[in-house]
């Protein structure tokens, strides 16, 4: 099992979502797959990224609502940011 890791950009991202008890849920889903090292299922549409985020990983938790992660071949996995298209892309 991996440890997760927030970044603090990540700690202050969750905490815009901390009354949207549906997202947070569906949160808890993906990160429970992520730290028990499971493939995220294709409904998630997990893909690598370019650009700023080179390197990470994201996938859609809701329509817009977007996990960015990185997963080292460590233990650890590391919770990049958090939010909507335009929070985390300025789009």
């Amino acid at each position: 099992m991996k440890e997760l890791q927030p970044t603090t950009k990540y700690r202050k991202d969750l905490k815009r979502y901390r009354h949207q008890p549906q997202k947070l849920a569906a949160l808890k889903r993906v990160l429970y797959i992520l730290q028990n090292e499971q493939p995220i299922p294709p409904e998630y549409y997990p893909h690598m990224l370019h650009g700023d985020y080179e390197g990470c990983m994201e996938c859609h938790i809701g329509s817009d609502f977007l996990l960015i992660w990185i997963n080292p071949d460590t233990e650890l996995i590391e919770l990049v940011r958090l939010g909507t298209h335009s929070e985390l892309f300025g789009r």
